[in-house]
């Protein structure tokens, strides 16, 4: 993604403020602005990208890049010239998404899907090459798998994996997979990257993707993106269940609640502070209903 003109110049004017101004123009803001422009994008960055993108003097960029990288909020690939996100970067990423103020909203329309459909149900990040659990409610039926919030799943053999993948640019999964073996966790499991593209090929043109028994034996599940205004989504919401009641087959009669429960979920992130503090409870009991 790249960054717009607009973006540029706010960075531009704020890395070039001498001092801080009451409206939050500080050092610390202008390297979170900086943040904010690395993260935006869907590739690596390096100092001298970026000096041409912003009109930036290069010593300001170095400086502050350098500032980054020992906070471990960036870190530098194996070329040395190239820059990406850091372990604590992706680490506050991850908790903001489990801990977020959202949290009991979604976690009603989650209660309310697995009451309409009676199995267990979950809603997933991408986290690297996996998938974390940010949100689970269980079945009642005595016989199921037991996954708890913050549990880490492959993405190239779950079913929400499988979804945030297939947002991917082709270079994107080929640098995110390609330098470690995709691990065969059962008979079932897609372990090559040719076959892999070919599923996610079918996931993007059928928007919901199947896990049959590729990451535990026994084990569907169906996973739906949830829809995002900026366009591309780090959310899914995605139901499992022993294959004895939940065949593929099956699997794809839970779409039409699933992709209630998404649009739900996706209505409570987007809305407003204001909208939140003028009544939660009414606009969540809301979006549960609709799920």
């Amino acid at each position: 993604m790249e960054m717009t003109k607009i973006g540029a110049m706010e960075i531009v004017k704020s890395l070039k403020s001498e001092s801080a101004e009451p409206n939050g123009d500080t050092p610390a803001l202008r390297l979170f602005a900086l943040l904010e422009v690395i993260a935006a994008k869907d590739q690596h960055v390096s100092l001298q990208g970026l000096v041409e993108e912003t009109g930036l003097p290069k010593p300001t960029l170095h400086r502050m890049l350098q500032q980054l990288e020992t906070a471990g909020l960036l870190q530098r690939e194996v070329d040395g010239r190239h820059y990406s996100s850091g372990v604590r970067l992706r680490r506050l990423a991850e908790n903001l998404l489990l801990n977020n103020t959202h949290h009991g909203a979604r976690h009603r329309v989650l209660r309310h899907l697995v009451e309409e459909i009676g199995e267990s149900c979950n809603i997933t990040a991408l986290s690297g090459s996996e998938v974390v659990y940010l949100d689970r409610v269980e079945t009642a039926a005595p016989l199921r798998f037991y996954l708890h919030p913050g549990s880490r799943v492959p993405a190239h053999c779950s079913a929400s994996g499988k979804i945030f993948l297939a947002q991917m640019s082709p270079v994107q999964r080929r640098r995110l997979l390609a330098h470690a073996p995709l691990s065969n966790y059962t008979a079932k499991t897609i372990t090559d990257l040719d076959k892999l593209e070919l599923e996610l090929k079918r996931v993007r043109r059928d928007g919901f993707a199947i896990d049959d028994e590729e990451f535990l034996p026994g084990l569907v599940c169906v996973a739906v993106l949830v829809p995002a205004s900026s366009g591309r989504s780090n959310l899914c919401v995605a139901a499992q269940a022993p294959i004895m009641r939940l065949t593929p087959d099956k699997a794809l009669q839970l779409l039409p609640a699933l992709q209630r429960a998404a649009q739900a979920l996706s209505s409570i992130d987007a809305q407003s502070p204001l909208q939140d503090s003028d009544g939660p409870d009414d606009a969540t009991a809301s979006a549960g209903a609709s799920a």
